[in-house]
């Protein structure tokens, strides 16, 4: 039986090691993971968008072998959570604790 490639097992004392706090990292990355996540779907929508038509016929179909290659690509892309990690762990994911005084004001 073959594995998913997208599966990888993550040594979670690595990634607890960015702040002290395995909870903490899970949730920068979580948030970082929707950030991308959001971007690349915006991106796809803006290049499927120049597609798009009013009228559905039978040739357009078929003439739409661009627009086809262009999903698979943003399908086999690594996973924004993946990406993510991955920044995290390079040390590429800016994050910043707000004190209790900017709460408080």
């Amino acid at each position: 039986m073959a594995t998913n490639p997208s599966i990888v097992t993550r040594d979670t004392d690595k990634i607890a090691a960015g702040t002290g706090n395995l909870y903490e990292s899970v949730s920068i990355i979580s948030k970082r993971a929707r950030q991308i996540s959001s971007k690349m779907k915006e991106e796809l929508n803006n290049k499927l968008a120049e597609f798009a038509s009013g009228v559905d016929n039978l040739e357009e179909v078929f003439e739409n072998r661009e627009q086809i290659e262009i999903s698979k690509f943003y399908e086999r892309m690594p996973k924004a959570s993946s990406i993510a990690i991955d920044e995290f762990l390079e040390g590429k994911t800016y994050f910043a604790h707000r004190n209790a005084e900017e709460d408080n004001v």
